[in-house]
């Protein structure tokens, strides 16, 4: 029976084994990337139903984060368009 080196035989295996942590570090990291998205989403709601309260209780404002202080937010008309028959 023919064999190669042992020398080659160990890098094989130790090229496998490293491949084999790497695709199962890889799925690792893809399903807490998953689990993190969820969470960015989750949390982005929350965010968009703070606004609202907020907007609720002072209306349109921007908010200083560094300090809490807010300014209101004028609203401006929107111009009129002139619409031509055709």
């Amino acid at each position: 029976m023919k064999k190669i080196k042992k020398e080659e035989l160990q890098k094989i295996k130790d090229q496998q084994e490293k491949l084999d942590r790497l695709v199962k570090e890889i799925g690792i990291l893809s399903t807490q990337q998953h689990a993190l998205c969820h969470e960015v989403g989750i949390l982005n709601q929350d965010v968009q139903a703070t606004k609202i309260e907020l907007e609720k209780t002072y209306g349109s404002i921007n908010i200083d984060m560094s300090d809490g202080s807010y300014e209101e937010i004028e609203e401006k008309e929107a111009p009129l368009k002139v619409v031509e028959n055709v």
